[in-house]
Protein backbone atom coordinates (compact mmCIF):
# COMPACT_ATOMS: atom_id res chain seq x y z
CA UNK A 1 0.00 0.00 0.00
CA UNK A 2 1.42 3.41 -0.96
CA UNK A 3 1.14 6.27 1.47
CA UNK A 4 -1.29 9.06 0.54
CA UNK A 5 0.57 12.14 -0.70
CA UNK A 6 -1.62 14.32 1.52
CA UNK A 7 -0.59 12.49 4.67
CA UNK A 8 2.17 13.67 6.93
CA UNK A 9 5.67 12.77 5.80
CA UNK A 10 8.86 12.00 7.67
CA UNK A 11 10.16 15.43 6.65
CA UNK A 12 7.00 17.15 7.94
CA UNK A 13 7.40 15.44 11.29
CA UNK A 14 11.10 16.30 11.69
CA UNK A 15 10.50 19.92 10.71
CA UNK A 16 7.76 20.21 13.37
CA UNK A 17 10.29 19.31 16.09
CA UNK A 18 12.03 22.67 15.54
CA UNK A 19 9.43 24.54 17.58
CA UNK A 20 11.35 25.97 20.53
CA UNK A 21 10.65 23.09 22.92
CA UNK A 22 12.79 23.07 26.05
CA UNK A 23 14.90 19.90 25.98
CA UNK A 24 18.05 19.51 28.06
CA UNK A 25 20.81 16.93 27.57
CA UNK A 26 23.80 16.54 29.88
CA UNK A 27 23.28 19.97 31.37
CA UNK A 28 22.77 21.89 28.13
CA UNK A 29 19.70 23.23 26.34
CA UNK A 30 19.34 21.51 22.96
CA UNK A 31 18.66 24.11 20.28
CA UNK A 32 17.66 21.67 17.53
CA UNK A 33 17.00 18.06 18.46
CA UNK A 34 17.03 16.96 14.80
CA UNK A 35 20.68 17.98 14.41
CA UNK A 36 21.93 16.84 17.83
CA UNK A 37 24.49 14.06 17.29
CA UNK A 38 22.89 11.71 19.82
CA UNK A 39 19.25 12.77 20.30
CA UNK A 40 18.58 12.97 16.55
CA UNK A 41 18.69 9.16 16.46
CA UNK A 42 15.57 9.02 18.66
CA UNK A 43 13.87 11.49 16.32
CA UNK A 44 14.82 9.47 13.24
CA UNK A 45 13.59 6.32 14.98
CA UNK A 46 10.22 7.97 15.61
CA UNK A 47 10.17 9.21 12.01
CA UNK A 48 10.23 5.62 10.75
CA UNK A 49 6.53 5.55 11.61
CA UNK A 50 5.94 7.78 8.58
CA UNK A 51 7.95 5.49 6.31
CA UNK A 52 6.07 2.35 7.31
CA UNK A 53 3.94 1.43 4.31
CA UNK A 54 1.09 -0.47 5.94
CA UNK A 55 0.04 2.08 8.57
CA UNK A 56 -3.04 3.85 7.17
CA UNK A 57 -6.71 2.99 6.87
CA UNK A 58 -9.87 4.72 5.67
CA UNK A 59 -12.05 5.89 8.55
CA UNK A 60 -15.70 6.49 7.62
CA UNK A 61 -15.72 9.84 9.47
CA UNK A 62 -12.15 11.13 9.48
CA UNK A 63 -10.89 9.83 6.14
CA UNK A 64 -7.42 8.32 5.82
CA UNK A 65 -5.72 8.14 9.22
CA UNK A 66 -3.14 6.06 11.06
CA UNK A 67 -4.23 2.58 12.11
CA UNK A 68 -3.05 3.46 15.61
CA UNK A 69 -6.03 5.80 15.87
CA UNK A 70 -8.58 3.13 14.98
CA UNK A 71 -10.76 2.86 18.10
CA UNK A 72 -11.06 -0.88 18.90
CA UNK A 73 -14.65 -2.06 18.74
CA UNK A 74 -14.11 -5.80 18.27
CA UNK A 75 -11.67 -8.66 18.90
CA UNK A 76 -10.48 -8.32 15.31
CA UNK A 77 -9.62 -4.66 15.88
CA UNK A 78 -7.45 -5.66 18.86
CA UNK A 79 -5.82 -8.48 16.88
CA UNK A 80 -5.04 -5.99 14.10
CA UNK A 81 -3.56 -3.60 16.66
CA UNK A 82 -1.38 -6.37 18.09
CA UNK A 83 -0.08 -7.18 14.60
CA UNK A 84 0.53 -3.51 13.80
CA UNK A 85 2.65 -3.03 16.93
CA UNK A 86 4.50 -6.32 16.42
CA UNK A 87 5.27 -5.66 12.75
CA UNK A 88 6.27 -2.01 13.25
CA UNK A 89 8.67 -3.10 16.02
CA UNK A 90 10.34 -5.51 13.60
CA UNK A 91 10.49 -2.74 10.99
CA UNK A 92 12.35 -0.59 13.56
CA UNK A 93 15.02 -3.29 14.09
CA UNK A 94 13.29 -4.80 17.13
CA UNK A 95 12.99 -1.48 18.99
CA UNK A 96 9.44 -0.41 19.91
CA UNK A 97 8.15 2.67 18.07
CA UNK A 98 5.96 4.36 20.65
CA UNK A 99 5.15 7.44 18.55
CA UNK A 100 1.41 6.83 18.22
CA UNK A 101 0.97 3.66 20.26
CA UNK A 102 1.14 5.03 23.80
CA UNK A 103 -0.86 8.14 22.96
CA UNK A 104 -3.68 6.13 21.44
CA UNK A 105 -3.60 3.80 24.48
CA UNK A 106 -4.26 6.90 26.61
CA UNK A 107 -6.94 8.23 24.26
CA UNK A 108 -8.94 4.98 24.36
CA UNK A 109 -8.78 5.00 28.17
CA UNK A 110 -9.85 8.66 28.21
CA UNK A 111 -12.82 7.95 25.92
CA UNK A 112 -14.15 5.30 28.29
CA UNK A 113 -13.50 7.31 31.44
CA UNK A 114 -14.89 10.54 29.99
CA UNK A 115 -18.22 8.89 29.19
CA UNK A 116 -18.41 7.43 32.69
CA UNK A 117 -17.65 10.77 34.34
CA UNK A 118 -20.11 12.61 32.07
CA UNK A 119 -22.89 10.19 33.05
CA UNK A 120 -22.22 10.69 36.75
CA UNK A 121 -21.54 14.43 36.88
CA UNK A 122 -23.09 15.87 33.73
CA UNK A 123 -19.72 17.09 32.44
CA UNK A 124 -18.70 17.35 28.78
CA UNK A 125 -15.35 15.57 28.87
CA UNK A 126 -16.19 13.11 26.10
CA UNK A 127 -16.80 15.95 23.62
CA UNK A 128 -13.41 17.42 24.57
CA UNK A 129 -11.64 14.06 24.18
CA UNK A 130 -13.39 13.37 20.88
CA UNK A 131 -12.46 16.81 19.51
CA UNK A 132 -8.84 16.35 20.56
CA UNK A 133 -8.75 12.81 19.15
CA UNK A 134 -10.02 14.02 15.77
CA UNK A 135 -7.45 16.82 15.66
CA UNK A 136 -4.60 14.46 16.47
CA UNK A 137 -5.74 11.79 14.01
CA UNK A 138 -6.30 14.24 11.13
CA UNK A 139 -2.92 15.91 11.69
CA UNK A 140 -1.22 12.50 12.10
CA UNK A 141 0.62 13.67 15.23
CA UNK A 142 2.97 11.77 17.51
CA UNK A 143 2.05 11.54 21.19
CA UNK A 144 3.86 10.88 24.45
CA UNK A 145 1.97 9.92 27.60
CA UNK A 146 3.11 11.18 30.99
CA UNK A 147 1.61 9.04 33.74
CA UNK A 148 4.20 8.20 36.39
CA UNK A 149 4.60 11.00 38.92
CA UNK A 150 7.94 11.37 40.69
CA UNK A 151 6.01 10.41 43.89
CA UNK A 152 8.42 11.60 46.58
CA UNK A 153 7.87 9.60 49.78
CA UNK A 154 6.19 6.41 48.56
CA UNK A 155 4.61 5.81 51.97
CA UNK A 156 2.55 8.99 51.64
CA UNK A 157 -0.38 9.87 49.41
CA UNK A 158 -0.17 12.84 46.98
CA UNK A 159 -1.76 15.31 49.41
CA UNK A 160 0.47 14.12 52.27
CA UNK A 161 3.84 14.87 50.65
CA UNK A 162 6.25 17.29 52.35
CA UNK A 163 6.69 18.92 48.93
CA UNK A 164 3.25 19.14 47.26
CA UNK A 165 4.79 19.08 43.77
CA UNK A 166 5.73 15.38 43.94
CA UNK A 167 2.56 14.66 41.95
CA UNK A 168 1.35 16.92 39.13
CA UNK A 169 -1.32 19.17 40.65
CA UNK A 170 -3.61 22.12 39.98
CA UNK A 171 -2.16 25.35 41.40
CA UNK A 172 -4.58 27.84 39.85
CA UNK A 173 -8.05 27.78 38.28
CA UNK A 174 -8.86 30.50 35.74
CA UNK A 175 -11.84 31.32 33.56
CA UNK A 176 -9.96 30.10 30.49
CA UNK A 177 -8.27 27.03 32.00
CA UNK A 178 -6.05 25.69 34.75
CA UNK A 179 -2.40 26.00 35.77
CA UNK A 180 -0.47 22.90 36.84
CA UNK A 181 2.83 22.20 38.53
CA UNK A 182 4.86 19.05 39.25
CA UNK A 183 6.82 16.43 37.35
CA UNK A 184 6.44 13.08 35.64
CA UNK A 185 9.26 10.53 35.40
CA UNK A 186 10.60 8.51 32.46
CA UNK A 187 8.26 9.95 29.82
CA UNK A 188 9.20 7.95 26.74
CA UNK A 189 9.91 9.89 23.51
CA UNK A 190 8.42 13.08 24.99
CA UNK A 191 11.28 15.19 23.63
CA UNK A 192 10.52 14.05 20.07
CA UNK A 193 6.70 13.99 20.24
CA UNK A 194 4.25 16.60 19.00
CA UNK A 195 1.96 16.39 22.03
CA UNK A 196 2.00 15.08 25.59
CA UNK A 197 -1.06 13.53 27.24
CA UNK A 198 -1.00 13.63 31.05
CA UNK A 199 -3.05 11.22 33.17
CA UNK A 200 -3.11 10.15 36.85
CA UNK A 201 -0.74 7.48 38.05
CA UNK A 202 -2.95 6.07 40.82
CA UNK A 203 -6.31 6.08 42.57
CA UNK A 204 -7.07 9.27 44.49
CA UNK A 205 -9.08 10.22 47.55
CA UNK A 206 -10.98 13.44 48.22
CA UNK A 207 -7.94 15.01 49.87
CA UNK A 208 -6.02 14.30 46.65
CA UNK A 209 -8.54 15.92 44.29
CA UNK A 210 -6.13 18.65 43.14
CA UNK A 211 -4.00 15.83 41.72
CA UNK A 212 -6.89 14.13 39.90
CA UNK A 213 -6.30 15.70 36.50
CA UNK A 214 -5.87 14.67 32.89
CA UNK A 215 -5.00 16.95 29.99
CA UNK A 216 -3.02 17.32 26.76
CA UNK A 217 -0.55 20.00 25.63
CA UNK A 218 1.81 20.70 22.72
CA UNK A 219 5.39 19.79 23.59
CA UNK A 220 6.58 23.38 23.14
CA UNK A 221 4.12 24.74 25.74
CA UNK A 222 5.61 27.48 27.91
CA UNK A 223 6.77 26.17 31.29
CA UNK A 224 7.28 22.59 30.09
CA UNK A 225 10.87 21.37 30.50
CA UNK A 226 12.31 17.97 29.60
CA UNK A 227 15.55 16.57 31.00
CA UNK A 228 16.70 13.66 28.83
CA UNK A 229 18.35 10.57 30.28
CA UNK A 230 21.99 9.99 29.25
CA UNK A 231 22.13 7.76 26.18
CA UNK A 232 24.81 5.47 27.57
CA UNK A 233 23.97 2.70 25.13
CA UNK A 234 25.74 4.81 22.48
CA UNK A 235 28.13 7.04 24.42
CA UNK A 236 29.15 4.21 26.75
CA UNK A 237 29.69 1.58 24.07
CA UNK A 238 31.78 2.61 21.08
CA UNK A 239 31.14 -0.74 19.39
CA UNK A 240 27.34 -0.28 19.48
CA UNK A 241 25.49 -1.31 16.33
CA UNK A 242 21.76 -1.42 17.07
CA UNK A 243 21.55 1.72 19.20
CA UNK A 244 23.14 3.82 16.47
CA UNK A 245 20.14 2.90 14.32
CA UNK A 246 17.24 2.88 16.81
CA UNK A 247 16.59 3.76 20.43
CA UNK A 248 13.94 5.62 22.45
CA UNK A 249 14.70 8.32 24.99
CA UNK A 250 13.00 9.21 28.25
CA UNK A 251 12.78 12.47 30.13
CA UNK A 252 12.09 13.84 33.55
CA UNK A 253 9.19 16.04 32.43
CA UNK A 254 8.68 19.14 34.55
CA UNK A 255 5.53 21.28 34.53
CA UNK A 256 6.54 24.68 35.86
CA UNK A 257 3.22 26.54 36.17
CA UNK A 258 1.95 25.29 32.82
CA UNK A 259 -1.36 26.67 31.54
CA UNK A 260 -3.94 24.23 30.12
CA UNK A 261 -7.03 25.62 28.28
CA UNK A 262 -10.34 24.06 29.32
CA UNK A 263 -10.91 22.30 26.00
CA UNK A 264 -7.77 20.25 26.68
CA UNK A 265 -8.68 19.34 30.26
CA UNK A 266 -10.17 15.83 30.41
CA UNK A 267 -10.42 15.27 34.18
CA UNK A 268 -10.68 18.02 36.78
CA UNK A 269 -10.78 16.97 40.43
CA UNK A 270 -13.12 13.97 39.85
CA UNK A 271 -10.88 12.00 42.17
CA UNK A 272 -13.15 8.95 42.22
CA UNK A 273 -12.32 8.29 38.54
CA UNK A 274 -8.56 8.81 38.67
CA UNK A 275 -7.90 5.17 39.52
CA UNK A 276 -10.20 3.96 36.76
CA UNK A 277 -8.40 6.04 34.16
CA UNK A 278 -5.01 4.87 35.42
CA UNK A 279 -6.11 1.22 35.29
CA UNK A 280 -7.69 1.43 31.83
CA UNK A 281 -4.60 3.06 30.36
CA UNK A 282 -2.38 0.48 32.03
CA UNK A 283 -4.42 -2.36 30.51
CA UNK A 284 -4.17 -0.97 26.98
CA UNK A 285 -0.52 -0.16 27.48
CA UNK A 286 0.33 -3.62 28.84
CA UNK A 287 -1.37 -5.14 25.81
CA UNK A 288 0.88 -2.90 23.72
CA UNK A 289 3.83 -4.13 25.78
CA UNK A 290 3.05 -7.77 25.08
CA UNK A 291 2.84 -6.97 21.38
CA UNK A 292 6.13 -5.10 21.05
CA UNK A 293 8.10 -7.24 23.51
CA UNK A 294 7.23 -10.40 21.60
CA UNK A 295 8.83 -8.75 18.57
CA UNK A 296 11.81 -7.34 20.49
CA UNK A 297 12.73 -10.81 21.76
CA UNK A 298 13.61 -11.71 18.18
CA UNK A 299 16.79 -9.70 18.79
CA UNK A 300 17.79 -12.18 21.49
CA UNK A 301 16.53 -15.25 19.66
CA UNK A 302 18.26 -14.31 16.41
CA UNK A 303 21.49 -13.34 18.19
CA UNK A 304 21.50 -16.62 20.13
CA UNK A 305 21.14 -18.61 16.93
CA UNK A 306 23.87 -16.59 15.22
CA UNK A 307 26.44 -16.71 18.00
CA UNK A 308 25.90 -20.44 18.60
CA UNK A 309 26.85 -21.06 14.97
CA UNK A 310 29.80 -18.67 15.09
CA UNK A 311 31.03 -20.47 18.22
CA UNK A 312 30.45 -23.89 16.64
CA UNK A 313 28.06 -25.10 19.37
CA UNK A 314 24.66 -24.87 17.67
CA UNK A 315 23.98 -28.60 18.22
CA UNK A 316 24.90 -28.71 21.93
CA UNK A 317 22.15 -29.63 24.42
CA UNK A 318 22.60 -26.60 26.66
CA UNK A 319 22.33 -24.34 23.63
CA UNK A 320 19.11 -26.02 22.59
CA UNK A 321 17.75 -25.59 26.11
CA UNK A 322 18.67 -21.89 26.16
CA UNK A 323 17.08 -21.23 22.78
CA UNK A 324 13.90 -23.10 23.67
CA UNK A 325 13.72 -20.94 26.81
CA UNK A 326 13.78 -17.80 24.65
CA UNK A 327 11.16 -19.25 22.30
CA UNK A 328 8.95 -20.00 25.32
CA UNK A 329 9.27 -16.40 26.51
CA UNK A 330 8.43 -14.95 23.11
CA UNK A 331 5.45 -17.16 22.42
CA UNK A 332 3.90 -16.85 25.89
CA UNK A 333 3.87 -13.08 25.36
CA UNK A 334 2.35 -13.40 21.91
CA UNK A 335 -0.18 -16.02 23.05
CA UNK A 336 -1.42 -13.93 25.97
CA UNK A 337 -1.73 -10.87 23.71
CA UNK A 338 -3.85 -12.87 21.26
CA UNK A 339 -5.95 -14.33 24.08
CA UNK A 340 -6.49 -10.83 25.49
CA UNK A 341 -7.61 -9.58 22.07
CA UNK A 342 -9.97 -12.49 21.39
CA UNK A 343 -11.66 -12.22 24.80
CA UNK A 344 -12.08 -8.46 25.35
CA UNK A 345 -14.18 -6.58 27.87
CA UNK A 346 -16.54 -4.00 26.33
CA UNK A 347 -16.79 -0.65 28.13
CA UNK A 348 -18.77 2.20 26.59
CA UNK A 349 -18.81 0.20 23.32
CA UNK A 350 -15.01 0.15 23.20
CA UNK A 351 -13.06 -3.12 23.32
CA UNK A 352 -10.62 -3.37 26.23
CA UNK A 353 -8.03 -6.19 26.05
CA UNK A 354 -8.93 -8.87 28.59
CA UNK A 355 -7.27 -7.63 31.82
CA UNK A 356 -6.55 -11.15 33.14
CA UNK A 357 -4.72 -12.42 30.07
CA UNK A 358 -2.99 -9.06 29.65
CA UNK A 359 -1.67 -9.02 33.19
CA UNK A 360 -0.70 -12.71 33.15
CA UNK A 361 1.43 -12.10 30.05
CA UNK A 362 2.84 -8.84 31.33
CA UNK A 363 3.75 -10.36 34.70
CA UNK A 364 5.51 -13.27 32.98
CA UNK A 365 7.36 -10.76 30.82
CA UNK A 366 8.45 -8.75 33.88
CA UNK A 367 9.60 -11.75 35.86
CA UNK A 368 11.51 -13.72 33.21
CA UNK A 369 13.34 -11.29 30.93
CA UNK A 370 16.53 -11.76 32.93
CA UNK A 371 16.36 -15.45 31.93
CA UNK A 372 16.49 -14.42 28.27
CA UNK A 373 19.62 -12.33 28.92
CA UNK A 374 21.14 -15.23 30.87
CA UNK A 375 20.45 -17.61 27.97
CA UNK A 376 22.17 -15.33 25.46
CA UNK A 377 25.19 -14.88 27.76
CA UNK A 378 25.40 -18.64 28.30
CA UNK A 379 25.57 -19.27 24.56
CA UNK A 380 27.91 -16.37 23.73
CA UNK A 381 30.47 -16.87 26.49
CA UNK A 382 32.39 -14.43 28.66
CA UNK A 383 34.19 -12.87 25.71
CA UNK A 384 31.30 -10.42 25.23
CA UNK A 385 32.27 -8.75 28.52
CA UNK A 386 36.05 -8.93 28.12
CA UNK A 387 36.72 -8.46 24.41
CA UNK A 388 38.99 -5.56 23.37
CA UNK A 389 37.49 -2.21 22.47
CA UNK A 390 36.35 -0.90 19.11
CA UNK A 391 39.38 1.40 19.17
CA UNK A 392 41.70 -1.61 19.64
CA UNK A 393 40.06 -3.46 16.77
CA UNK A 394 40.62 -0.48 14.47
CA UNK A 395 44.20 0.11 15.59
CA UNK A 396 47.44 -1.21 14.09
CA UNK A 397 47.08 -4.17 16.45
CA UNK A 398 43.59 -4.97 15.20
CA UNK A 399 44.62 -7.79 12.89
CA UNK A 400 46.37 -9.57 15.75
CA UNK A 401 43.33 -9.24 18.01
CA UNK A 402 40.94 -10.44 15.31
CA UNK A 403 43.17 -13.45 14.60
CA UNK A 404 42.62 -14.67 18.16
CA UNK A 405 38.90 -14.03 18.16
CA UNK A 406 38.05 -16.60 15.53
CA UNK A 407 35.59 -19.39 16.30
CA UNK A 408 33.97 -21.77 13.83
CA UNK A 409 34.37 -18.89 11.36
CA UNK A 410 36.99 -16.21 10.78
CA UNK A 411 37.72 -13.63 13.44
CA UNK A 412 36.29 -10.87 11.25
CA UNK A 413 32.94 -12.64 10.94
CA UNK A 414 32.76 -13.65 14.60
CA UNK A 415 33.62 -10.14 15.83
CA UNK A 416 30.60 -8.70 13.97
CA UNK A 417 28.30 -11.05 15.84
CA UNK A 418 30.08 -10.52 19.15
CA UNK A 419 29.57 -6.74 18.93
CA UNK A 420 25.81 -7.11 18.66
CA UNK A 421 25.62 -9.75 21.38
CA UNK A 422 27.76 -7.58 23.66
CA UNK A 423 25.39 -4.68 23.05
CA UNK A 424 22.36 -6.79 23.96
CA UNK A 425 23.79 -8.75 26.90
CA UNK A 426 26.86 -6.97 28.34
CA UNK A 427 26.59 -3.22 27.75
CA UNK A 428 24.69 -0.18 29.09
CA UNK A 429 21.65 -1.09 26.98
CA UNK A 430 21.44 -4.39 28.89
CA UNK A 431 20.85 -2.56 32.15
CA UNK A 432 18.40 -0.23 30.43
CA UNK A 433 16.44 -3.16 28.96
CA UNK A 434 16.48 -5.10 32.25
CA UNK A 435 15.08 -2.10 34.12
CA UNK A 436 12.55 -1.38 31.40
CA UNK A 437 11.35 -4.96 31.13
CA UNK A 438 10.75 -5.04 34.89
CA UNK A 439 9.22 -1.59 35.34
CA UNK A 440 7.98 -0.25 31.98
CA UNK A 441 4.22 -0.37 31.41
CA UNK A 442 3.79 -1.17 35.09
CA UNK A 443 6.04 -2.87 37.61
CA UNK A 444 5.87 -6.48 38.79
CA UNK A 445 3.97 -5.34 41.87
CA UNK A 446 1.51 -3.28 39.81
CA UNK A 447 0.65 -6.29 37.65
CA UNK A 448 0.33 -8.53 40.70
CA UNK A 449 -2.02 -6.10 42.43
CA UNK A 450 -4.26 -5.77 39.39
CA UNK A 451 -4.28 -9.53 38.71
CA UNK A 452 -5.10 -10.34 42.34
CA UNK A 453 -7.78 -7.64 42.49
CA UNK A 454 -9.56 -8.37 39.22
CA UNK A 455 -9.36 -12.17 39.05
CA UNK A 456 -12.67 -14.03 39.31
CA UNK A 457 -12.20 -16.66 42.04
CA UNK A 458 -15.77 -18.04 41.88
CA UNK A 459 -14.98 -21.10 39.80
CA UNK A 460 -12.14 -22.25 42.06
CA UNK A 461 -13.90 -21.40 45.33
CA UNK A 462 -17.14 -23.08 44.27
CA UNK A 463 -15.23 -26.24 43.38
CA UNK A 464 -13.79 -26.42 46.89
CA UNK A 465 -17.19 -25.70 48.46
CA UNK A 466 -18.72 -28.54 46.44
CA UNK A 467 -16.05 -30.97 47.64
CA UNK A 468 -16.48 -29.96 51.28
CA UNK A 469 -20.29 -30.11 51.33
Amino acid sequence: MQLDNNMRSKEDYLKALKDGRKVYYRGKLVEDITSHPILRIAALHAAKLYEYQDRLYEDSKLGKISKFFKVPKSPQDLLDRHKLIYDLTLYCNGIFNISQAIGSDALFALMITARQVDKKYGTDYYKRVEKYFEEVAKQDLTLATAQTDVKGDRSKRPSEQVDPDMYVRIVDVRSDGIVVKGAKAHTTQSAVSDEIIVIPTRAMRENDKDYAIAFAIPTNTQGLKMYTRPIDEIEGNTSAILSKKDYELETLTVFDNVFIPWDRVFLFKEYDHAGTLAMLFATYHRFTALSYRAATINLFLGSSRLISKLNGIENEKHVRDDIVDIILYKEILRSTAIAAAVNPVFLEEIALPNPIFTNVGKLYSNMHFHDVVKDLIDIAGGIIATMPSEEDLKSEEGSTIIKYLRGAVSGEERVKGLKLVKELAASPITGYLLTGMIHAEGSIEASKIELFRSYNYNEAENLIKKILE
